[in-house]
């Protein structure tokens, strides 16, 4: 006799899956800019910062494809594709053009982006009922709201301003 399972299939987390993965991709080439172009008083304790985010934000960016995958889903994988989908800016800049707390606040409004998405994530997985997906998210977005935090507290503000 054969075995009869349930068929599984979360389309709209498929496709907020592969948003994370261009929205992800937009950030790490963001955060590398900043690392690259900041100066001032802080920048040995900022520059290595970044690192610490350019690996969490690798960490991510792995486990969303690698689960998007597990989806049966296509994960983004060119910058063409990031690009046309992302919500975040792809600005250039150079040498001088942007203090070192105006690169920390666009960082935390970068994160606040990211973290709404992580969230919506959360929503969509949880209509759809894939909780391991939601529940990947969610240390994730605690991760992000940590991100939040700290850069809020570098500008000399709230956790939630």
């Amino acid at each position: 006799m054969a075995q009869s399972y349930k068929q599984y299939d979360f389309p709209k987390t498929r496709d907020q899956l592969n948003q994370l993965i261009a929205d992800i991709s937009q950030l790490k080439v963001n955060v590398r800019q900043i690392h690259w172009y900041m100066r001032g008083p802080e920048f040995f304790r900022m520059h290595p910062q970044m690192d610490d985010y350019l690996d969490q934000l690798d960490d991510m960016l792995d486990d969303i494809a690698e689960r998007l995958i597990q989806l049966g889903g296509s994960p983004y994988s060119t910058t063409h594709e990031f690009i046309e989908h992302t919500g975040l800016p792809d600005d250039k800049t150079s040498w001088g053009s942007t203090s070192l707390s105006d690169y920390m606040q666009q960082l935390s409004d970068q994160f606040k982006y990211l973290r709404d998405q992580i969230e919506l994530g959360m929503e969509v997985s949880d209509g759809e009922k894939d909780w391991p997906t939601q529940d990947m998210l969610n240390g994730f977005k605690m991760s992000v709201d940590k991100n939040i935090w700290m850069l809020n507290a570098f500008l000399g503000k709230g956790a939630q301003e």
